[in-house]
């Protein structure tokens, strides 16, 4: 009796075996990798108080905390990070994780402070970090009445709400207000020119 001989297997057939093995394995490593970094922390900065734009960074001002962040990490100060001479390019909100974007060179920073007085007062709910914008009402010709008040400042934030011994202080509060640099020579002309200056949160109504 003659045997026939067995088909073999068509070579077509044993590259798409390989393939799907070899998809298998890709899926599987995917998913260890997704939870491999899911479980991973890295350590970042975290704020333990406001810090106002233009103010120094510096260890005191934050904890280190374990996050899983991913790919993200980055984008984020780890404590290393941290160097002498970096400021904050905006005001950084108590228990926010320190953004890379948020610190900056002391040298290249476009802000500074100043202190003015403001004839309003403060509301009760301003504090440093709070935005705001600087109102003045220049003198008149007469020197006895104000002209309409106007924004003289639009960006600006506290630094600092101010105790004073002065006699103004009865009238205002002094607050030391975040502003750019470009806005100092306005602010003194107002202060020195006898101006009426009035420090409103953006927001509250004006």
């Amino acid at each position: 009796m003659t045997s026939l001989p067995r088909p073999r297997r068509a070579f077509w057939g044993d590259i798409r075996f390989l393939i799907g093995v070899v998809l298998v394995i890709l899926s599987i490593a995917g998913v260890w990798l997704v939870v491999s970094s899911a479980g991973r922390t890295t350590p970042v900065l975290q704020a333990n108080r406001t810090i106002v734009q233009g103010e120094a960074l510096v260890s005191g001002d934050f904890q280190v905390v374990e996050v899983g962040l991913g790919a993200l990490t980055a984008d984020y100060l780890a404590p290393q990070d941290l160097e002498p001479g970096q400021v904050a390019a905006r005001t950084v909100a108590e228990g926010e994780l320190m953004p890379a974007s948020a610190a900056a060179d002391a040298d290249d920073s476009r802000s500074t402070t100043i202190v003015v007085e403001s004839s309003t007062g403060i509301p009760a709910g301003v504090s440093p970090g709070t935005v705001v914008e600087l109102w003045h009402a220049p003198p008149l010709e007469d020197g006895r009445t104000l002209d309409a008040p106007r924004i003289l400042v639009a960006d600006a934030s506290i630094a600092a709400v101010l105790e004073s011994d002065s006699m103004l202080a009865s009238a205002g509060t002094a607050v030391e207000v975040v502003i750019d640099r470009a806005d100092v020579a306005d602010v003194l002309s107002a202060i020195t020119g006898g101006s009426v200056l009035s420090v409103v949160p953006v927001g509250s109504g004006s």
